[in-house]
């Protein structure tokens, strides 16, 4: 059935009022409709309808009950509630009734109101009266009192007068607090002025103060009681300074005063005054010494006051040890700096990096047991920054080059004075020539380097790297001095008198140094010699040498002009002339050690053989039959061999000689067929890549028989094949001028045939 339209218009305010009423009643049919169509879906199962219609009557009745109890306890709680309402808006209103009849009393009473004003204002000014009057004794008496502190004070009774100080103090800073508080400004003048007398009485008592904490490590010895009352002191008024500050409201004149501030200062500016700021007469050597020794000595004195003494005399939160071991490292570390900037001898400097890089952290001082483990500098910056180091050695290194430089040179002079002497130079137990330049020389150096070592890694290799950098121009300044003395040798041979011996002595001076050398070197596993100094040796001792050689030479000269000759051809005894004059030199070469004499002995072979080969290219000796090139022949290979086998007698291999240059040549000259020699010369110039086609063209003069067709084709033959040097090769014909060959003159009246 549908709804009618009363229902329908009886419902609509309901639904519009309650639609969640509406929308749990459907829930609720849907829910029952779902319920049944499970229960009764069988026909057998409608037998118990009325089982199911009373069982859900029962429980809509039991719902029905406890819903009408639920909601008559909520209407009593209702009808409570606004009776409660009822009754409180009634005693508002009485309320209100009351505070409007206040008003209008309160309104009628405005005008006696501003009688008790009055007479507030009287009340407080009666109070302040009365509070001033119960004053006035102790601010009639303040002079008195002042007088009583500069007692006090002039007595060192400190305590005492601080007391009577603080009480005076305390006075004034109410009454300046008091009239702050009441904006009457203008009368702290005249308060302050009343009491001006206490700023002296301050500073009277202050430089009482600081002349104890002057006086602090001295004190705490002989008599620690004044020290300990003005550290008492001084604390009492820090405190006074923080209720003060924390107060924030007013602050009296003087404050905060910072004492405890003042005294750190005081102590700080005592230490450095004491010790780091009075004049040296002597800043360097041995004064320098005793001025840092006396450092050191009192430094570890006070700070063993300190420790064991003053720490006991001052609260703990002082940090006094810390506080002094920072003042005396920041008070050295000043002064050292100003030491610095002086101008210090090398002793001076050595001196300031050893004190303050190694004894300054040693037991001696600072690590001193009785010192540790309270005094620890480690966590400080370093006395000397790394920059300072770094610039005083390098200082010290000029200093130390100076020196290096001067000794060498007056051990040059002397030994330049040596070569002049009509004396032998000295010998070694083995009879070779020395003197004592290398010991010298190399014991300054290894001196130097080694006290270096005694203070840091980095100064030891910078003296290092000096030493080589002095040995080096050393060894350039020796050479120039033995050219000079080679030249004064060349304009008068008997002078020096023992030139040979000496320069014999300059090669093993030479090979002691070089030797010795790789010892200088801090490092043992490095002992390799600097490739420019290896190359200064190498240039002593080839100057040493080519002097030698000249020698050599100005005696062979006279024998070596006679070759080539037709006396020499018919057997005359010039190669054993000169083997007499190698072999006497050769005697003197055995003064020196064997590198340098095997050297000697190579460099006088390859000196011989030059000069036989440069006289038989000269052209002065024509074969002119065949007859006089077999004598040629002969003549060369019984000079060749005689100088070969006096260089193997000495120790000279015949891989190691130059004569086999002559053995070579003498088989071109022998050579029968000229149309052969193509074939030879191309061996000749293969094996001596040197030889030039002047060269060759005069040992075919020398020959005598060739033509111009085979001098052409050995000539081409040459040109192409041109030679190249190979690597380790020792020159022998290029050092050989061949003089050009005269062209025959002609007339122009003519043709030259």
């Amino acid at each position: 059935m549908g709804m009618s339209a009363e229902d329908e218009r009886a419902a609509s305010p309901r639904d519009e009022e309650w639609p969640e009423a509406e929308k749990a009643e459907k829930l609720a049919r849907g829910a029952a409709l779902k319920w049944a169509s499970g229960v009764f879906y069988r026909p057998e199962k409608l037998e118990g309808l009325g089982h199911y219609r009373r069982r859900e009557t029962q429980r809509n009745n039991s719902i029905q009950s406890r819903l009408k109890s639920t909601v008559q306890s909520y209407l009593e709680g209702v009808s409570a509630g606004l009776e409660q309402l009822r009754s409180a808006a009634q005693e508002v209103q009485g309320v209100c009734q009351d505070l409007g009849a206040a008003r209008w009393a309160l309104l009628d009473s405005a005008d006696h109101f501003q009688g008790l004003q009055q007479m507030r204002k009287l009340m407080e000014e009666h109070v302040q009266l009365a509070s001033v009057v119960q004053v006035l004794p102790q601010i009639f008496s303040v002079h008195e009192v002042f007088s009583h502190i500069l007692q006090l004070l002039h007595g060192q009774h400190l305590l005492e007068a601080h007391v009577e100080l603080m009480m005076v103090e305390q006075l004034r800073d109410d009454i300046l607090s008091q009239l702050h508080l009441r904006g009457l400004s203008s009368a702290q003048a005249t308060v302050l002025s009343y009491f001006s007398g206490l700023q002296d009485l301050n500073e009277s008592l202050a430089k009482q103060l600081w002349d104890i904490v002057g006086s602090s490590l001295r004190l705490v010895r002989e008599d620690p009681v004044l020290f300990v009352t003005a550290v008492r002191i001084i604390e009492r008024e820090e405190k006074i300074d923080d209720a003060l500050l924390l107060e924030a409201t007013f602050l009296p004149p003087g404050r905060p005063k910072g004492w405890r501030q003042k005294f750190y200062q005081v102590l700080q500016d005592t230490i450095t005054g004491a010790r780091f700021h009075a004049p040296r007469t002597d800043a360097e050597g041995p004064g320098l010494a005793k001025h840092l020794a006396a450092l050191q000595k009192d430094i570890v004195s006070e700070l063993r006051v300190v420790k064991d003494l003053m720490v006991q005399c001052v609260p703990a939160h002082y940090n006094i040890l810390s506080v002094c071991t920072a003042t005396y490292h920041q008070a050295l570390t000043s002064h050292l700096q100003e030491i610095l900037r002086e101008d210090l001898d090398k002793q001076g400097l050595f001196l300031l990096l050893e004190w303050a890089l190694r004894v300054y952290h040693s037991q001696e001082m600072m690590g001193h047991p009785d010192l540790l483990p309270e005094v620890d500098v480690s966590a400080l910056d370093p006395l000397m920054s790394s920059e300072l180091v770094d610039q005083t050695e390098r200082r010290y290194v000029m200093k130390v080059k100076a020196s290096v430089f001067e000794w060498m040179q007056r051990t040059l002079e002397v030994e330049f004075k040596e070569w002049f002497r009509e004396e032998e130079p000295e010998t070694d137990h083995q009879g070779f020539f020395q003197s004592a330049l290398p010991a010298i020389v190399m014991q300054m150096l290894n001196e130097n380097i080694q006290v270096a070592s005694l203070i840091t890694d980095s100064l030891q290799q910078k003296i290092y790297n000096m030493a080589l950098e002095e040995l080096e121009a050393f060894l350039g300044r020796l050479r120039e001095a033995l050219v000079q003395c080679g030249k004064e040798h060349q304009q008068d041979r008997a002078v020096p008198k023992y030139y040979i011996s000496h320069l014999l002595a300059v090669l093993n001076n030479n090979l002691a140094l070089s030797n010795s050398v790789s010892s200088l070197h801090p490092d043992t596993a490095c002992r390799e010699v600097p490739g420019s100094l290896q190359a200064a040796l190498d240039r002593m001792q080839k100057k040493a040498t080519q002097l030698l050689l000249e020698e050599l030479l100005l005696d062979l000269q006279p024998l070596c002009l006679q070759l080539p000759s037709r006396k020499w051809l018919s057997g005359s005894q010039l190669v054993g002339s000169m083997c007499e004059v190698i072999d006497k030199y050769a005697k003197d070469f055995s003064r020196v050690r064997k590198p340098v004499f095997t050297l000697l002995l190579a460099e006088s072979e390859l000196l011989v053989a030059n000069q036989y080969l440069r006289a038989l290219l000269q052209r002065k000796m024509v074969c002119k039959s065949r007859e006089e090139r077999g004598q040629l022949c002969h003549r060369l290979l019984q000079d060749a061999t005689q100088l070969r086998e006096l260089f193997c007698g000495l120790g000279l291999d015949r891989g190691q000689q130059s004569l086999e240059a002559v053995f070579a040549l003498r088989e071109l000259i022998c050579l029968k067929d000229p149309a052969l020699l193509s074939l030879e010369v191309l061996g000749f110039i293969t094996k001596y890549p040197d030889v030039s086609d002047e060269h060759i063209s005069a040992l075919l003069d020398v020959r005598g028989d060739v033509s111009k067709e085979v001098r052409h084709v050995v000539l081409e033959m040459m040109a192409q094949h041109p030679q190249v040097l190979p690597e380790g090769y020792r020159p022998i014909f290029s050092t050989i001028l061949v003089p050009v060959q005269e062209l025959p003159f002609c007339l122009r009246k003519g043709k030259c045939a």
